[in-house]
């Protein structure tokens, strides 16, 4: 609980201070524009390749096999895009690396052995309430 409220604090801090950065390099209305930009992209890719999975999914589905795989890309493309829509360069950088095709897999590999461990050592998930 302590990591994730360190996170709260420390994460939009490097965002801050990345934008403040980027302005000093290229201007106020150009980073603007650039944070614009780089939302309306990460829709269009979170959509593009969420349509993509989904499609993959239900392919999977109908020859009658479990679509494990697209589960877990959909999540990554959902965080991703989500990450992309949200105001920040950093952030935008972690969401394309989860959008994008060809560095997915390893997001997508890592959340896989995660669950698998959480469920091999009889783990449950949590939902906290603040």
């Amino acid at each position: 609980m302590r990591i994730l409220m360190i996170l709260f604090i420390v994460v939009p801090a490097l965002e801050i201070w990345a934008l403040f950065e980027v302005g000093k390099l290229i201007g106020g209305w150009q980073t603007f524009a650039l944070l614009l930009l780089s939302g309306f992209a990460g829709a269009y890719l979170a959509k593009r390749e969420g349509l993509k999975v989904w499609a993959n999914a239900q392919r999977q589905l109908s020859a009658g096999q479990m679509p494990a795989q697209s589960i877990l890309d959909g999540i990554c493309i959902f965080a991703g895009g989500l990450m992309m829509m949200a105001p920040g360069f950093l952030s935008d950088v972690l969401g394309l690396l989860l959008v994008f095709p060809l560095t997915r897999p390893i997001f997508r590999q890592a959340l896989n052995a995660w669950l698998r461990r959480k469920l091999a050592n009889g783990g449950t998930f949590r939902f906290y309430r603040w």
